[in-house]
């Protein structure tokens, strides 16, 4: 017997119609095409699924199993139906993140704290793209947006870009180089630089300013949090190179010091990397927009 959705959805009709007539306006048919594909399905099954004499017209035995079986596949179409609507018009899918920036966890939560409540049929999930290769990931779609401050020329990759920041030098304001109104690649010899445990390359005051300059370090020590790398500095263990939204508190404080990294300082750009297909989506949209207004509050604080 080859059941398919519109029998189902038939023998629904005529049961809650109560008559071949309303249940032929209800599924848009004719009532003499209703009548064939009832006669036609009666003929697979080789019983009557109607007793016909009866007003309103109600199912036979066979009938009501055909009809338990309605309610229960019926409902799972529709549902599956709704969620592919809503992923076809970007209501709904998955947007799964990985991070480059160590430092951007204390900026995105916020952004997606805003984003669940508006797209709560969106999966996100977050990864820490310190731990494997965000970028190929992001090709092969294990990943659906990278926060970056590098970008590259990567066909069916788009770099948007969210704002800008500056690194600052951080430092205890007992130390010897709060003294001076900026700091230089040269000053960071014979000094303790505590960092995020992320590689040198990904680190802003390595990229930007040491490595290019051939400066080392007197020692490197690495500090998972935020909060401990600042306690650390306050206690003059050291010093450190942040961006200036994540130390904006320290402006306020007079245990602490920032300062430009060289005289005319250093601006970087964070970008979100995501596949080329993806751009016109709607909530991917909407996480961009939340992200920048996230930041401009940043930045004003």
């Amino acid at each position: 017997m080859h059941i398919e959705f519109r029998h189902l959805r038939t023998i629904k009709a005529i049961h809650e119609a109560g008559g071949l007539a309303r249940a032929a306006d209800q599924l848009n048919i004719t009532q003499s095409a209703l009548s064939h594909q009832i006669k036609g399905l009666e003929e697979q099954a080789g019983v009557e699924l109607f007793l016909r004499r009866s007003k309103p017209m109600k199912l036979s035995a066979a009938g009501m199993r055909l009809l338990r079986l309605a309610e229960q596949i019926l409902p799972q179409v529709e549902a599956a139906q709704a969620e592919f609507a809503a992923l076809r018009d970007g209501e709904a899918g998955r947007l799964h993140i990985a991070i480059e920036c160590h430092a951007c966890f204390e900026w995105l939560f916020p952004v997606l704290e805003g984003f669940r409540k508006g797209w709560s049929d969106v999966d996100v999930d977050i990864r820490p793209g310190l731990a494997f290769e965000a970028m190929p990931a992001l090709l092969r779609e294990e990943v659906d947006l990278v926060v970056s401050s590098d970008p590259e020329d990567m066909p069916g990759v788009t770099f948007i870009e969210l704002f800008d920041y500056n690194p600052v030098f951080v430092a205890s304001a007992q130390h010897p180089l709060a003294q001076k109104a900026y700091v230089e690649a040269e000053d960071f010899r014979g000094q303790t630089l505590i960092t995020y445990p992320v590689e040198r390359t990904r680190l802003d005051v390595f990229s930007q300013l040491l490595i290019p300059a051939g400066v080392e370090p007197a020692s490197i020590r690495k500090v998972e949090l935020t909060a401990v790398i600042l306690l650390l500095v306050a206690s003059n263990r050291g010093v450190s190179v942040l961006p200036d939204w994540v130390v904006r508190e320290v402006k306020y404080s007079s245990d602490y010091v920032t300062r430009p990294l060289t005289e005319q300082g250093i601006t970087r750009r964070l970008y979100a990397a995501i596949r080329s297909d993806d751009e016109d989506k709607p909530y991917m949209q909407e996480l961009i927009r939340l992200a920048r207004i996230e930041a401009r509050k940043l930045q004003q604080a």
